[in-house]
C-alpha cells in the first residue's frame, strides 16, 4: 500500500477495498435523501474523480440503489448495512463514505451542504454534552 491508498471494510467485515488515489473533496451533506439513507444528521462523503477503488472481498454482497428519477446513488453491504464507495459511472466520480475508511485521511470536510435542508434538531450541538463511551 503506498502514501496514497486507503483501506476500508464495511462494519460486519464481508466487504474489504483499497482506495488508490487522492480525495479531491469532503461534504457533509444535509439533504433529506442523505439524511434518510445515513439515518443521521448528515452523510459524511469523500469525492474523487481520478481515485480507483479495488475490491479485496465481498464483493458480491454489495447492493447499489438508486432513487428512481435523481442522481443520488447509494451502496451497502447486504449484510450488516454498512454505507460502502460507490463509483458513480456517469460522472467518473467516486464517492466514498468517509466512515467506511480504516485508513486515516489528510482531508478535512470542505463545506456542509444543503445546509438549508438540516434537520430541526440539527443546531447548536457544540453545546451537547460530549461522552466518551455510554452514558452512565
Amino acid at each position: 500500500m503506498d502514501d496514497n491508498s486507503r483501506t476500508g471494510q464495511c462494519l460486519c467485515g464481508a466487504v474489504k477495498f483499497c482506495i488508490s488515489g487522492e480525495f479531491e473533496n469532503f461534504f457533509l451533506c444535509h439533504c433529506s435523501r442523505c439524511r434518510k439513507g445515513s439515518g443521521s444528521a448528515h452523510s459524511a462523503n469523500l469525492f474523487s474523480s481520478k481515485a480507483k477503488i479495488t475490491w479485496v472481498a465481498g464483493e458480491e454482497n454489495i447492493k447499489t440503489f438508486q432513487l428512481s428519477g435523481s442522481q443520488h446513488v447509494k451502496s451497502f453491504c447486504m449484510d450488516c448495512g454498512s454505507a460502502l464507495p460507490v463509483c458513480q459511472t456517469d460522472d467518473g466520480f467516486l464517492v466514498v463514505p468517509a466512515g467506511s475508511l480504516d485508513s486515516k485521511i489528510n482531508i478535512r470536510p470542505n463545506a456542509h451542504i444543503f445546509f438549508a435542508s438540516r434537520a430541526n434538531w440539527d443546531n447548536d450541538l457544540a453545546s451537547v454534552e460530549r461522552i466518551n463511551g455510554l452514558p452512565g
